[in-house]
């Protein structure tokens, strides 16, 4: 890898708010670097995958879960709110969001991999769930978000009918969860550096300076 090469590696779910906050931190740190080529990998993780595909109401799922109670459920909410706000991502939680399934959501960024449009649609579908509150474990909705970055509806929709990359997905979870992930966010620079949940850009942007001098 050249000395002004990184490449990063993102397990996230799209279930998780603080993997988009992760992510708009992320790249605040980048920006402080100049003609920094990054390769980005997203991988699959998730946080439910039990969850039959109505969903739970959110505020039960984070009581029933973390044994939150509604005060402190709607007090993260809206820290979550403002960091969102301080980051130019918008969260939209209301006492009627609901959780979901997204193995559907994973298949999909797996194909969207090939295409190098992942990040764009792993963007589109956090923008989906958190700031229009829609269900990504919905076929129209995930191929609502796919055409909105340029990628063929009726591709996605074959590729969501025949689940060709379930299996493939399902490895790669498995292969991280063997590999010591067990929450997300969780960032990989260069194969060698774990960096767990959304740290904040100088953090990270400490880290970046020290690979890129390594490389040299």
């Amino acid at each position: 890898m050249a000395t002004n090469q990184i490449q990063i590696d993102i397990i996230s779910d799209v279930m998780c708010p603080w993997c988009i906050v992760g992510y708009r931190r992320l790249e605040q740190a980048l920006s402080k670097f100049d003609d920094l080529e990054v390769k980005l990998q997203w991988h699959p993780f998730e946080l439910n995958p039990a969850m039959g595909s109505e969903g739970q109401h959110l505020g039960e799922h984070i009581a029933e879960k973390y044994g939150s109670t509604p005060e402190q459920s709607a007090q993260n909410r809206q820290r979550l709110t403002q960091m969102g706000a301080d980051l130019d991502f918008e969260f939209n939680f209301s006492d009627s969001s609901r959780i979901y399934n997204t193995l559907q959501a994973h298949q999909l960024l797996y194909w969207a991999a090939e295409t190098g449009k992942q990040t764009d649609l792993k963007l589109a579908l956090f923008s989906s769930y958190f700031t229009e509150q829609k269900n990504p474990d919905d076929i129209e909705v995930l191929i609502e978000a796919a055409t909105k970055v340029g990628l063929d509806a009726a591709e996605a929709r074959a590729v969501l009918s025949d689940k060709r990359f379930e299996t493939a997905v399902k490895e790669e979870e498995q292969l991280w969860i063997s590999r010591g992930i067990q929450a997300v966010p969780a960032i990989v620079f260069n194969q060698q550096y774990l960096v767990s949940g959304a740290q904040d850009p100088d953090t990270i942007a400490e880290l970046i300076t020290k690979l890129l001098a390594e490389a040299t």
